[in-house]
């Protein structure tokens, strides 16, 4: 390929990439490369086309192609090549690939093989999860720099408590809570789905107190408690933006419904035991299986 063809197409792929064509981009990045693979702007070339298949989740080339972008990227210096590499291997499951990709970003990972599990190491974050086209933020455990698991019980249908998703590494957006900053990064893949169904009942409490103590019941066996009140409704803008939280958030007393995570025959067990524990204020009625 003569350099001018090649200086030809870097240009329809660049702006293809702005275009937000990624099938073109990374398709034209891919002419060039067969033929100009360690040129001294290459490694940039290698990661906008792995980035292009990212965004397409191609995962088995934005693997392959980022295996060659961080092949040529400085180790220990935080180069996003190493964490789309990260991403890739981690949805291909290719669990050593992907330790060395974050050890290579320059975050330390524990020995071992197989799945990165730090024990809470870098904490709770949001994710935007997308379910053809629905989108609703959750919270979530962070299992390693790009798996993280849902501990809200999800509203959108199909979704669910205890998911193991794949989340990307650009934040999108943060919640303030009780003055810590939590970034927002967006749903990529669902990894794991999870085993426990969602329910929904009709409860009422005398207090508020009441439905926190509900809340806690479920969450000590491992289970979720979502009230519904909690569930606020942001435009994209808003939702890509910072949002603050207060304490106890909109959760209010009386009639209400609240989406619960668990097998049905444990949840009746603990909203009986959740109504006697105190004398009057509490019950519950109406339970259902909804997903």
């Amino acid at each position: 390929m003569e350099k001018s063809e090649a200086e030809r197409l870097l240009k329809r792929a660049q702006d293809a990439f702005d275009a937000e064509e990624w099938q073109v981009c990374a398709e034209t990045y891919e002419q060039v490369l067969a033929h100009y693979p360690d040129e001294r702007p290459s490694a940039a070339w290698w990661y906008d086309a792995a980035l292009a298949y990212k965004f397409l989740r191609n995962w088995p080339k934005a693997y392959e192609l980022g295996r060659e972008a961080a092949a040529r990227a400085e180790r220990g210096e935080n180069d996003p090549a190493f964490w789309n590499l990260g991403i890739a291997a981690t949805v291909l499951r290719e669990w050593e690939v992907a330790r060395d990709a974050w050890e290579g970003f320059g975050i330390p990972m524990p020995e071992g093989e197989g799945p990165v599990d730090v024990d809470g190491a870098f904490g709770m974050t949001c994710v935007r999860l997308d379910t053809d086209g629905e989108q609703e933020v959750v919270w979530a455990q962070r299992l390693c720099p790009t798996r993280a698991q849902i501990v809200n019980v999800p509203f959108t249908e199909g979704r669910r408590f205890g998911e193991i998703v794949v989340h990307d590494g650009e934040p999108k957006g943060e919640r303030v809570y009780q003055g810590r900053s939590v970034s927002v990064f967006d749903e990529l893949v669902l990894f794991e789905p999870s085993a426990l169904p969602t329910l929904e009942v009709t409860v009422n409490a005398a207090e508020v107190a009441d439905v926190h103590a509900l809340v806690e019941l479920f969450a000590d066996r491992d289970f979720g408690a979502e009230p519904t009140s909690s569930f606020t409704m942001h435009c994209k803008c808003c939702s890509e933006g910072s949002i603050e939280y207060e304490e106890g958030g909109s959760v209010h007393a009386g009639a209400q419904t609240v989406a619960l995570a668990a097998p049905e025959d444990d949840a009746r067990q603990l909203l009986e035991q959740w109504a006697a524990a105190v004398t009057i204020g509490r019950s519950w009625s109406g339970l259902q299986l909804i997903g």
